[in-house]
């Protein structure tokens, strides 16, 4: 990566105004974009579900929407500063976008009232930055995001007390960012054991890195990959995607533009070997790129994922890049069949193409009718586990989760849309814990409590503990402990070779994880590791349920399902389709 040059070479802009910091939005998303799978790819664990990109990148694209439309009213530092920060927290999706969007609320909180800010209030807004980022997390850790963020506004304030000029902070703040995050590793043991830094950290640094471009006048670094390993360091990831086989039967589809208009005709695509993929390249909305032509243009080639992205990097800058599995259709289709036959499917919804389904809006009770008690909404990874959770009662039901996460808006309407005076919020997921508790803090029609359930099989759980006689609060705490008592566990693969816990895991071999992501078992052999798993857990179930995922096949559940009850002819062994994406089965022992 090209080093930000020494401060005697930096252009004297000094401040800033509205149409700057817009600019300067811009730019930082720009780069977050062209660098997400990177970011993706830094992933603790080896299983097929890294988006911390991806959530970092839909967070700030929709506070640059916001942004944009605030810029048409007006451009003061003041407006377009809290548009980002509101669309930044409707937008955010996953902890490292909750994050983020606090970043964005503590820096519009700390530019209120000026219509133009130097160096010196640059580094107030992201110390006040950082201090909300720390305050929306319960239990801080270091090594993570939030270290990136404090010693950046540490690195802001000391830059802008030796000169306020804008564009010297904003490069004291990305060298700082840079080391930072080179640093994650040394300060949380996982990193280390993994061979990452931290992803979180990595998008931060890249959104820095892009409205330093946009400030100082330089052309945005194209080469995905941040960092080299420092010496001694081994071999850490700092933000190179990976060298491995690439994924067989996956199309990758990349936006692209161009930055400089070309004479004659388009460069005709170069082959590539490798399994099939395309690159389709649209042309970008003007007000993203003023000045500059979108085109567009489509090419299909043979590439691995690296390879495709380093093509489309030579022939222009990147923008909404995706990985679209091209077995999808046929997956649907077994998806559908499976549904159908296990009373999954109850009705249609409205899913957009990457992101969470919408149901339809409940009916709303008329003026002057006393509203419900209590209700509950949740969240699931599957329409399986959707179903199940409406069967039982669920009020409301997102249907998002690993890869997926339903952003602060889509929960918010969720909750919106259901006819209670309090509600319980099950997330499912840790990566949408944080995101439930900003909006139970939020003033909204409804109270809000959030039982912190990791999974789909601890909601079932908790459910069972719901008192409709107790208000919401009250409710909490037996339902949580309730969620904790059923053992739980994941079964993926293995994305790549790594270490989970001290013990080592091959690409493509199966894994069992518990709620935290600790290994508990690993093997060739898909129902050897199962039943490893099951003898590792604590003794006493009696029943175990098998939800099996969207790739999963009811003969194969059925078959590890005779599997499990010839090894314990003492346990209950059932079948439900789950339909999750990334797991192939989630089990609960109870």
């Amino acid at each position: 990566m090209a080093r930000p040059p020494s401060p005697s070479r930096v252009p004297a802009h000094r401040s800033c105004d509205g149409t700057g910091l817009l600019g300067a939005v811009r730019a930082a998303v720009a780069n977050l974009e062209a660098h997400v799978l990177e970011i993706n790819e830094l992933n603790v664990y080896p299983v097929p579900d890294g988006d911390t990109g991806s959530n970092m990148l839909a967070t700030v694209r929709a506070a640059l929407d916001e942004a944009e439309a605030e810029a048409e009213a007006g451009r003061s530092v003041e407006r377009i500063a809290a548009a980002v920060s509101h669309g930044a927290l409707m937008g955010a999706r996953g902890n490292s976008g909750v994050i983020t969007s606090q970043i964005f609320r503590g820096m519009a909180e700390s530019l209120g009232g000026n219509r133009r800010f130097d160096g010196r209030d640059l580094a107030d807004a992201l110390s006040q930055g950082a201090k909300l980022a720390y305050a929306a997390v319960a239990t801080p850790v270091e090594g993570t995001i939030l270290t990136v963020i404090r010693e950046s506004a540490d690195a802001a304030q000391a830059a802008a007390k030796r000169d306020p000029g804008l564009a010297g902070v904003l490069e004291a703040t990305v060298q700082a960012a840079e080391r930072s995050v080179a640093r994650t590793p040394d300060l949380l043991p996982i990193l280390r054991e993994a061979g990452v830094v931290d992803s979180g950290g990595q998008g931060l640094y890249r959104l820095f890195q892009g409205a330093w471009h946009e400030v100082s006048g330089r052309a945005p670094a194209m080469a995905p990959g941040a960092f080299r390993p420092r010496p001694g360091r081994g071999r850490l990831r700092h933000g190179t995607p990976s060298r491995g086989a690439p994924d067989p039967g996956v199309r990758r589809r990349v936006r692209l533009r161009d930055d400089v208009p070309r004479s004659g005709p388009p460069r005709r695509p170069r082959s590539i070997s490798g399994p099939s993929g395309i690159i389709s390249a649209r042309s970008v909305s003007p007000s993203w790129w003023p000045g500059t032509v979108g085109r567009s243009r489509s090419m299909s080639t043979a590439s691995g994922r690296t390879e495709v992205i380093a093509y489309g990097l030579g022939v222009g800058s990147l923008s909404r890049i995706s990985i679209e599995n091209l077995d999808d259709q046929a997956t649907d289709v077994r998806e559908h069949r499976a549904a159908a036959s296990t009373g999954a499917a109850d009705g249609p919804t409205d899913r957009p193409a990457d992101g969470p389904a919408h149901e339809p809006a409940s009916p709303m009770p008329e003026p002057g009718t006393p509203l419900p008690d209590l209700a509950v909404v949740a969240v699931a990874a599957g329409e399986g586990l959707a179903a199940i959770f409406r069967d039982v009662g669920v009020a409301r039901v997102i249907v998002g989760g690993r890869s997926a996460n339903p952003s602060i808006g889509e929960l918010l309407d969720a909750i919106a849309a259901v006819p209670a005076r309090e509600i319980v919020l099950l997330p499912n997921d840790p990566n949408i814990l944080l995101a439930g508790r900003q909006i139970a803090s939020m003033p909204a029609r409804s109270v809000v409590r959030i039982v912190p359930t990791r999974n789909a099989a601890e909601g079932f759980a908790a459910l069972l503990a719901l008192d409709s006689d107790l208000d919401a609060a009250a409710n909490v705490g037996p339902m949580t402990e309730a969620g904790r008592a059923v053992q739980t566990l994941v079964v993926t693969e293995a994305v790549r070779d790594a270490t989970i816990g001290g013990r080592a895991v091959r690409r493509g071999q199966t894994m069992a994880l518990d709620p935290d992501d600790g290994l508990v078992a690993a093997d060739d052999d898909r129902e050897t590791c199962v039943l490893l798993a099951l003898d590792g857990i604590e003794p006493g179930y009696e029943l175990v349920t098998l939800f099996h995922g969207k790739d999963v096949e009811r003969l194969e559940a059925d078959a590890l399902a005779d599997r499990i009850r010839a090894a314990r002819p003492d346990i209950e062994v059932e079948v439900r389709h789950g339909g999750q994406p990334h797991e192939r089965y989630l089990i609960s022992a109870e």
